[in-house]
């Protein structure tokens, strides 16, 4: 469907050309909300069509058409979310939040090629960490939207009232309650250069199947967790402890033969790509301290990994 109002006059496609530059804003809320670029993609797309939708005489009498805009996201990322515990239920394996590329280290992937990719509209800060993402998922649909609209994107209480179906002292006690469960969840990262350090450090061992190494660079209660959503071999559980994950991941690169891991980018901070030529096969995210891995996300599900040229 053409979301540029093809149908209509001149005058009103160029008074509608402004809230076209919203789309970035609009991903970014739909992303932090739903952790899947696709669906975020799609509820954007659906609020578009449901502007174009209005008559003109409608859309002029609308006092905040970005604001509107951003209702209309939220409610469809509510309704998405309520729906996805439902389909987590009938979901193979556990499930990770979809990884986000940097654009600008995939140069092979974006020369010769002018399709605008989902992720191109996502900003990499902090509230897009993978550790973060986690979080988020943790909590109710009504709790994500009303701490992720306020406390990231400034949406004033009222507003998020109206979105969330709540009086605003009820959606400020959602925000808190979010806030502390993200409090809870941090524990103190490493510094941008360290973690690099460490991950670079990581790849090695891991490639000369050193387990000693390995144990070395893991916390010892470290948690690896893999999302192959029944679409790719993963283990169905956690594997937890730093000598149990070490002597998985050497049998993984023993299975492998050789491993082709790639220090890439992975939601803004430091992670890893396993490659097979140009086929991705697996991007890895970590939750770093100062000196150990905590946490390793393995998304492995093919659907998940169609932005980083799978």
């Amino acid at each position: 469907m053409d979301i540029t109002g093809g149908n209509e006059d001149a005058p009103a496609r160029l008074a509608d050309e402004p809230l076209m530059a919203e789309r970035r804003n609009l991903a970014n809320i739909a992303y932090r909300l739903l952790g899947s670029l696709t669906e975020a993609e799609d509820a954007v797309q659906e609020a578009y069509t449901r502007w174009f939708a209005q008559s003109v005489e409608r859309r002029a009498a609308i006092a905040n058409p970005a604001a509107w805009l951003t209702t209309v996201v939220s409610r469809i990322c509510m309704d998405q979310l309520r729906s996805a515990r439902m389909r987590r239920e009938r979901y193979v394996g556990e499930w990770i939040p979809e990884p986000l590329p940097a654009r600008a280290e995939w140069s092979a992937l974006s020369h010769g090629s002018t399709a605008r990719d989902p992720a191109d509209h996502i900003t990499l800060d902090e509230s897009v960490e993978m550790a973060f993402l986690v979080v988020l998922d943790s909590m109710t649909p009504a709790e994500r939207v009303a701490f992720m609209l306020h406390d990231v994107f400034r949406v004033p209480f009222n507003e998020v009232a109206e979105i969330v179906g709540r009086t605003p002292g009820a959606c400020r006690e959602l925000a808190s309650s979010g806030r502390r469960r993200v409090a809870a969840a941090r524990t103190g990262g490493a510094r941008a250069r360290r973690r690099s350090a460490i991950v670079g450090e990581f790849r090695q061992a891991w490639q000369a199947k050193d387990v000693d190494a390995l144990v070395r660079l893991l916390d010892p209660s470290v948690v690896a967790i893999a999302d192959g959503g029944g679409r790719a071999m993963a283990s169905p559980v956690p594997v937890q402890g730093h000598l149990r994950v070490a002597e998985f991941l050497v049998h993984l690169a023993g299975l492998a033969g050789r491993l082709d891991l790639l220090e890439r980018t992975v939601n803004g901070q430091p992670g890893l790509v396993a490659v097979n030529g140009s086929e991705v096969l697996t991007v890895y995210a970590f939750d770093i301290d100062e000196s150990h891995i905590r946490r390793i996300w393995a998304i492995r599900n093919p659907d998940k990994l169609q932005s980083w040229g799978s």
